[in-house]
C-alpha cells in the first residue's frame, strides 16, 4: 500500500516544493528592490548604455514599433536601472544582436538568446509601453526565475533517486530554495539555467536516458563555460561500464564500445563551449596580420575564454586567494564549512567506497543506482535485459 501511495506523494512534495521555489524568488526580488530603494548601489554600470555598434539600434527601431510616452515610466526606469553587474553583458550581448568587444566573449549564448526569444515573442506586446530594453530586462528576470523553479524541482527528483528518501529529498529541495546565493539564481545570471541543466543532465543520467542527459549537459556548457566539467559523470559512467563489461562479463569488444560511446558523448558535451571559442577566434583573429593579433591569438591553443578572465578580471588558478579578499572568504565560511564536514563526514562513513571511486560498492548500493551502471543502452543486438536487470544472452 505504501508503495503504491510513493508515487502520489512525491507528486505532492512536487506541488508544494513549486510553491516554496516561487516564493522564495519573490522574496528575494522584494528584499532586492526594498533595498535599492534604500541603499545606493555600489554598481552604477546601469546608467551606461551607449548606441550598439554597427548601427544596431536603428535597425532595432526600424523592427520595433515606436515605444509610448510611457516608456519613461517608473516601471521602465527600475527595470534598466536593475541592470548591473555581468546582467550589463549578458542584456547588451541581446540588444545589440551579438558580440561587439573581446571581453564580452566571456558570456556565454545560452541567457542572450532565452531572453531575445522572449522579449521578441511572449512580452513583444509590451515593447510600446516600456521599451524594448526594459522589455528585455523583464525577460531576463522571467527567464532566470522560472529556470531555478524548475532546477529545484530536478533536485528533488535527483535527490529521491540517491537518498531513497522522499522527506529528506524534500527538504533538502526548500533549503537550496533559500540558499544564501539566492540573489545570483533571481538575477540576470547565468547560473539558474546552468544549475537547471546540470542537475537536470544527472536525474537523466540517473534515470537512464544517457542521451538525454548528453543534450542537458551539453546545454549547461552553452551557459557557463565549467559546463564542461559534467562530462566528469559520463567519465565516470563509462569507467564503471568498461570495468563491468571487462573484468565480469569478459567481453573485450562490449568494453571497447563503452569506450567509444562514452568518448562520443564527452564530446558532444565539451562541443558547445569549443566551438563558441572558434566562434570568438574567427570573429577577432580570422584575416588579420600577425603583428595586429590580440596575444591570446598567437597561441598553439588559442583559448579566449582564459585570456579574458585573467586579463581583464585577474582571474586565474589560486589567484583569488589573496589577503583583500579575506571579507569574501568570511562570507562564504559558512556554507564552505558545511560542505567540508559533509564531505569528511561521508569519507569517514564509507573511506573504502570513497577511495575506491565506487568500485568497492554494495550490491545493494549498486542497486539504488542501477540505470548509471547498466550497460543497457549500448549493449549488442544479441544481449537480452531481463526485468530484474540482469544481462544474459540467448
Amino acid at each position: 500500500m505504501s508503495k503504491a501511495m510513493e508515487p502520489n506523494s512525491k507528486s505532492r512534495k512536487e506541488s508544494i516544493l513549486i510553491k516554496y521555489a516561487t516564493f522564495s524568488r519573490l522574496l528575494v526580488l522584494f528584499l532586492t528592490l526594498m533595498w535599492r530603494s534604500f541603499l545606493q548601489p555600489y554598481d552604477t554600470s546601469a546608467a551606461l548604455n551607449p548606441p550598439c555598434l554597427h548601427h544596431r539600434d536603428e535597425v532595432v527601431a526600424e523592427d520595433s514599433p515606436p515605444p509610448l510616452l510611457l516608456a519613461n515610466s517608473s516601471v521602465s526606469r527600475t527595470l534598466e536601472n536593475s541592470v548591473v553587474w555581468d546582467s550589463v553583458y549578458f542584456l547588451r550581448i541581446t540588444e545589440c544582436g551579438g558580440y561587439e568587444y573581446e571581453q564580452t566573449y566571456a558570456f556565454l549564448p545560452l541567457l542572450p538568446f532565452f531572453i531575445s526569444l522572449l522579449s521578441r515573442t511572449v512580452f513583444a506586446p509590451l515593447v510600446p509601453l516600456i521599451g524594448l530594453r526594459a522589455v528585455m530586462v523583464l525577460s531576463g528576470y522571467v527567464v532566470t526565475n522560472v529556470a531555478f523553479v524548475f532546477a529545484a524541482i530536478y533536485l528533488f527528483r535527483v535527490s529521491v533517486i540517491i537518498l531513497k528518501d522522499t522527506e529528506a529529498s524534500f527538504r533538502a529541495s526548500v533549503i537550496f530554495c533559500f540558499n544564501p546565493a539566492s540573489i545570483f539564481y533571481s538575477s540576470i545570471y547565468s547560473e539558474s539555467l546552468y544549475a537547471l541543466f546540470s542537475i537536470g543532465g544527472v536525474y537523466h543520467l540517473l534515470s537512464g536516458t544517457s542521451n538525454v542527459a548528453v543534450l542537458w549537459f551539453a546545454l549547461s556548457g552553452c551557459a557557463r563555460s565549467n559546463g564542461i566539467l559534467n562530462a566528469g559523470y559520463i567519465c565516470f559512467q563509462t569507467m564503471h561500464r568498461a570495468y563491468e563489461a571487462f573484468s565480469l562479463k569478459r567481453r573485450l569488444c562490449l568494453s571497447v564500445q563503452v569506450f567509444v560511446t562514452g568518448f562520443i558523448r564527452c564530446v558532444c558535451i565539451c562541443l558547445p563551449f569549443v566551438a563558441f571559442q572558434a566562434y570568438g577566434y574567427y570573429n577577432i583573429c580570422h584575416g588579420h596580420k600577425l603583428d595586429e593579433l590580440r596575444p591570446w591569438c598567437k597561441g598553439k591553443v588559442p583559448l579566449l575564454y582564459n585570456f579574458i578572465q585573467s586579463h581583464y578580471w585577474g582571474v586565474g588558478f589560486l589567484r583569488y586567494f589573496q589577503f583583500k579578499q579575506l571579507p569574501n572568504f568570511l562570507l562564504a565560511s559558512p556554507i564552505l564549512s558545511l560542505a567540508l564536514c559533509s564531505i569528511v563526514s561521508y569519507v569517514k562513513t564509507r573511506p573504502e567506497l570513497f577511495l575506491s571511486l565506487g568500485f568497492q560498492a554494495t550490491e545493494k548500493e549498486k542497486r539504488s543506482s542501477a540505470r548509471l551502471y547498466s550497460l543497457k543502452d549500448v549493449l549488442e543486438p544479441d544481449v537480452i535485459i531481463t526485468s530484474s536487470n540482469e544481462v544474459r544472452e540467448p
